[in-house]
């Protein structure tokens, strides 16, 4: 996959809890902004999922929290596609501290794709499920 980053961005102190660290909430949130960087990459763009009548749903996500990023750190998300099914996918984002490179935490998630109208999964078109084929990661090809 693409060696750019899926997400850049700051810890700012409002996003920090009681014990001083960026509360899981941002986390979150910081990794699902590198989501849709990462679904554009493969074509599902914002004006594909809105004039397609698509749309994406996570069904699983599995967080691992390695380190603390403080306020004022800057973090940087990479993203890579693991498996492409038929409606699925798998990819793993694993945010780092820009400045230290140490790795604060890895998100693992399946999303499925879906007929927003129809409330159910429904297959990716070839021309995606083919790009994605060729960003998937060289030992799961």
């Amino acid at each position: 996959m693409e060696t750019d980053a899926t997400y850049r961005g700051t810890v700012y102190p409002w996003q920090c809890d009681h014990v001083g660290h960026m509360n899981i909430m941002w986390y979150v949130g910081k990794f699902d902004e590198a989501n849709w960087n990462l679904f554009a990459r493969l074509g599902l763009t914002p004006s594909y999922l809105r004039t397609s009548g698509r749309g994406m749903a996570a069904v699983q996500q599995t967080i691992a929290y390695k380190r603390e990023l403080l306020a004022g750190d800057i973090l940087e998300v990479k993203s890579r596609l693991l498996e492409i099914r038929d409606k699925s996918i798998r990819f793993v984002h694993e945010m780092r501290n820009a400045e230290t490179g140490e790795i604060a935490a890895t998100c693992e998630i399946v999303g499925v794709h879906m007929d927003r109208q129809a409330r159910k999964s429904t297959a990716f078109a070839p021309a995606i499920r083919d790009v994605a084929r060729r960003h998937l990661e060289p030992a799961m090809a």
